[in-house]
C-alpha cells in the first residue's frame, strides 16, 4: 500500500472533527471515513522535535533532534528517518511543503536531499510574506494532486504532504463568513476582543488548509489511489497560544490524528487510546508487513485496525528540552492523572518559547511575565482537565506520586535520558534564546546563548 502522510503545524485538535467551530468540513468527512484517535499526543510540543519523533519512532533525547531544525539541531542519524526506510523497501518516497526534521523548513529542496527524498515537487516560496504562506500552501496541493493522478503506480509511494497553516503568523484579512465578534477562543485560552481577533486569523488559516487537504484527497479519489492507500492525517502539536505549544498541558501535547487503512473496520470509528505519535512508525511497519527496525522505541497499534487485539499501554511521555530557549521538562500521562517535573531552576515562564500575536500580547500586558511554573505538578485530569490546580502534596495521593515518578524513572533509564545527569551542554552552531529572552526573533545578540568555545 502508499502511505500518505498530511500534517499541519500548530493545530493541535482546533479542528472540526474535535467539535470546535472551525471551517474544516474537508477534514470532518476525512475523518468519518478513517479512525479518530481522541487521545493522541506528540512526543515533544515543539515542531522539529515533534515530527522528528514521529518520523524516526524514537523520543527526541534518543534520536538527536531536541530543538529545532531551523536553529542548528539534527537527528543523531537520518538513517533512521521513515523515509529512508521505506526508500529501502523500494518505495517511491516524495516531499511536498513543510518539513521540520532538517534545516529551515522553507528549505525544502535541501532538507529533501539530507533526509533522503527520492522527489521534491514542492513549489518556490519566495515572494510569499509569511502571512501568505497558506496561498503557497494551496499551491503546493495543486501539484501534489497532480503528481498523484499522473502517477504511473509503477512502485508503492510516500507522499509528505505539509501545511505551512495553522503556523503563525496568520492571514491577515479574514476569510469570508468569519467575523472576530462571533468567534470563541478555544480551550483554556480567555475570551476578550484581542484573543477573538487572534483567534479569527487561526480560523483563516485553518480554511485555507482544508481547501487544500480537499485537493490531495479528491486526487486520491479520482485516481484509484484513495482505496490503496494508508491516510495519515495529524499535526505537530498544540496551537501556538500562550499555556498550549511548547508546553507539557494537554494544550500543548495533544493531537489531532485520523488514519485510514483500506479495508478496515476501524474506518469510521473513535478510538479513546493512549497514543503517542512515536507509535506510529512501528504500527505503519505493521500494516504494510515489513520487518521492524531494532532502533524504534514505539509500540505498534496496529491491531486496532485488523481486529486481532491491541493492549492500550497505560501511560505515555512527553518532553520538552529547547525551543527557542531551554527549557527541560519531562511528564508521564495515565487516563487520569499527570506527573510535570521541571529540570532547571529558573521557574519563570520562558517568554520566547510562546509565539508572537495578539493573545501573547495580552497575557503581557496582564502580567505573563511574573507567571511561575511549578518544579513539579500533579494535575488530576478527570476533575481539572484545564490542569490548573496542582495537588503534589496531597498526601492521599502520594502513591499516586510515587507510581508515576517511577514510571518515568523507569522510561528514563531505559531510553538513556541524559537529563538525568544533568543540563544538556551548549553545542557551537546551536542558535538559542536566553531563557528570560521576551521575544523568540529577537534581533538583540544579548538576547542569546553562544556556546563556549574555548
Amino acid at each position: 500500500m502508499n502511505v500518505i502522510y498530511i500534517h499541519t503545524h500548530d493545530s493541535g485538535r482546533v479542528l472540526s472533527p474535535y467539535g470546535y467551530d472551525v471551517p474544516t468540513p474537508n477534514l470532518k468527512e476525512f475523518a468519518a471515513d478513517s479512525l479518530m484517535f481522541r487521545q493522541a499526543y506528540c512526543a515533544s510540543p515543539t515542531c522539529s522535535p515533534s515530527r522528528a519523533a514521529l518520523l524516526t519512532g524514537r523520543y527526541p533525547h534518543q534520536n538527536g533532534m531536541i530543538g529545532l531544525g531551523n536553529r542548528g539541531f539534527c537527528l543523531n542519524d537520518y538513517n533512521q528517518h521513515l523515509v529512508r526506510f521505506l526508500n529501502s523497501q523500494n518505495y517511491e518516497t516524495v516531499l511536498c511543503g513543510i518539513q521540520h526534521e532538517a534545516g529551515a523548513y522553507l528549505d525544502h529542496r535541501e532538507a529533501a536531499g539530507i533526509i533522503g527524498y527520492r522527489q521534491d515537487i514542492t513549489n518556490d516560496s519566495a515572494g510569499y510574506e509569511e502571512a501568505d504562506l497558506v496561498k503557497w500552501d494551496y499551491q503546493n496541493a495543486r501539484s501534489a494532486a497532480e503528481w498523484i493522478e499522473n502517477y504511473d503506480g509503477e512502485k508503492a509511494f510516500f507522499l509528505s504532504f505539509g501545511f505551512f497553516a495553522t503556523h503563525r503568523e496568520y492571514p491577515q484579512t479574514l476569510a469570508a463568513g468569519i467575523a472576530s465578534n462571533y468567534v470563541m477562543p478555544p480551550f483554556a485560552i480567555p475570551d476578550c476582543p484581542e484573543t477573538r481577533a487572534d483567534f479569527g486569523g487561526y480560523l483563516t488559516s485553518a480554511s485555507w488548509f482544508d481547501s487544500g487537504f480537499e485537493l490531495i484527497i479528491k486526487a486520491l479519489k479520482r485516481s484509484g489511489h484513495y482505496d490503496k492507500s494508508i491516510i495519515i492525517f495529524t499535526t505537530d502539536h498544540g496551537i501556538a497560544m500562550p499555556f498550549c505549544k511548547c508546553n507539557l498541558f494537554d494544550t500543548g501535547t495533544g493531537v489531532a490524528l485520523m488514519l485510514r487503512v483500506p479495508d478496515s473496520d476501524a474506518n469510521g470509528t473513535v478510538s479513546d487510546a493512549l497514543i503517542s505519535q512515536v507509535d506510529i512508525f512501528p504500527t505503519l511497519c505493521d500494516l504494510l508487513h515489513l520487518h521492524k527496525p531494532d532502533y524504534l522505541a514505539g509500540k505498534s497499534f496496529a491491531g486496532l485496525f485488523s481486529g486481532t487485539g491491541f493492549t492500550e499501554q497505560e501511560e505515555i511521555i512527553t518532553e520538552i528540552n529547547f525551543h527557542t530557549s531551554y527549557e527541560p521538562c519531562r511528564a508521564v500521562r495515565t487516563k487520569r492523572y499527570k506527573n510535570i517535573r521541571y529540570y532547571d531552576d529558573y521557574l519563570l515562564l520562558n517568554k520566547s518559547n510562546i509565539d508572537e500575536g495578539k493573545t501573547k500580547d495580552y497575557y503581557l500586558r496582564n502580567g505573563l511575565g511574573e507567571r511561575t511554573k511549578y518544579r513539579e505538578a500533579l494535575y488530576d485530569l478527570l476533575y481539572d482537565p484545564y490542569e490548573r490546580n496542582n495537588i503534589i502534596d496531597d498526601q492521599e495521593l502520594a502513591g499516586v506520586v510515587k507510581e508515576l515518578r517511577d514510571k518515568l524513572y523507569a522510561f528514563q533509564q531505559q531510553t538513556e535520558d541524559p537529563i538525568r545527569h544533568g543540563s544538556y551542554e551548549m553545542q557551537s552552531g546551536w542558535k538559542v534564546n536566553k531563557q528570560e529572552c521576551l521575544r523568540p526573533s529577537s534581533k538583540d545578540p544579548q538576547d542569546y546563548i553562544t556556546a563556549d568555545k574555548s
